[in-house]
């Protein structure tokens, strides 16, 4: 089982980039950058790959909607070559709150978009001239919707690789057959998983299907809160808000695709409590109404032995990365539990 870990949006670069390099040292695997609206992200990707050796560098995620499919494909390869092949693009639509609450852009067609941006994307890196007339996107321009004088181009530089991993963070049924089809690695979130067959088997298994055997065996980044000891019990209490926050406040009723996943959890009446609660800025009761059941399912928290069952089931349902969010206060508690966990793991 490898390891991962995503950083805090607020961090530092100098100083994340100095935890990264002892995480590197304790056995971490891959690191996910996010955006949200945050820093941007390949900023402090660039900045990564200058100060560290082995880990992989991942951004978790672009978003799909603020950037060319192009800028993307470019953006990926120059960071894989700054790094020595070690960058790994994730990308995923984040949702209409931050899209058009922050970016000012239509959150629209997501599955089509990603389809299409990924298909541009390996164009870009094989070096071929980028021709792609899609539904959402058309290079080069047609000239009845520009000036006509744009021509097929190909990338001036040489790809370290032309084949950059992709990731896709996708939860909804097609979002996810499709991500099973197309990408190498798949990110859930909130990953239960005992219940993960129910929910997404079906999915992955029609993906897989229609599957390039290039493309390797799908890859499972699943997030996990890691807290290991005889007394961090408590830290369960930690990861309320956050789950509120995604299930309570990440859309609107009915287009929040984090309360669709609880409700296909079986918990559709907490989950309807908890975005009543958190719409209704009662943000404290929303989180108390998290069921502890589900968050220590979808945790890596409690005593070793423990621990290591929960290490077992998520490999057992086919999780090959843990992309766990270490539960302590300074660098030096969360190089530890990534040394703990690395020992687990083996």
């Amino acid at each position: 089982m490898r390891i991962g870990m995503g950083l805090n949006y607020s961090g530092g670069f100098a100083e994340t980039a100095a935890e990264v390099a002892d995480l590197e040292r304790a056995g971490l695997d891959i690191v996910f950058v996010p955006e949200a609206y945050s820093f941007d992200a390949v900023s402090q990707l660039g900045y990564l790959a200058a100060k560290t050796t082995r880990v992989e560098l991942a951004s978790g995620i672009l978003q799909l909607f603020t950037r060319t499919p192009t800028l993307t494909a470019m953006t990926a390869a120059g960071l894989d070559y700054v790094s020595g092949g070690r960058f790994v693009l994730g990308i995923g639509a984040s949702g209409p709150q931050v899209m058009e609450g922050f970016h000012g852009v239509p959150y629209n067609a997501p599955l089509g978009r990603t389809r299409e941006i990924v298909d541009i994307c390996r164009q870009v890196w094989r070096r071929e001239k980028v021709e792609h007339q899609g539904k959402y996107y058309q290079i080069p321009l047609p000239p009845e919707k520009g000036t006509g004088l744009g021509k097929p181009l190909k990338l001036i530089n040489e790809p370290v690789r032309e084949r950059i991993p992709v990731v896709i963070a996708s939860l909804g049924p097609k979002n996810v057959e499709m991500t099973a089809e197309i990408a190498e690695g798949w990110q859930p979130i909130f990953y239960f998983p005992e219940k993960a067959a129910g929910v997404w088997g079906d999915s992955i298994a029609k993906g897989k299907a229609k599957r390039d055997p290039a493309l390797g065996e799908l890859q499972i980044y699943a997030q996990a809160p890691l807290a290991i000891g005889d007394d961090v019990e408590y830290m369960l209490d930690w990861v309320r808000p956050m789950v509120a926050l995604y299930v309570g406040g990440m859309g609107a009723k009915g287009k929040n695709f984090y309360n669709d996943l609880a409700i296909r959890y079986g918990y559709e009446k907490e989950a309807a409590e908890i975005q009543d609660l958190y719409l209704a800025g009662k943000k404290e009761e929303a989180a108390a109404a998290v069921p502890v059941e589900l968050i220590r399912a979808v945790s890596l928290i409690g005593p070793e032995g423990f621990v290591r069952e929960r290490v077992a089931a998520f490999a057992e349902s086919g999780v090959t990365t843990l992309n766990v969010t270490p539960l302590a206060p300074d660098t030096a508690g969360r190089v530890r539990l990534i040394e703990q966990l690395r020992h687990i793991c083996g």
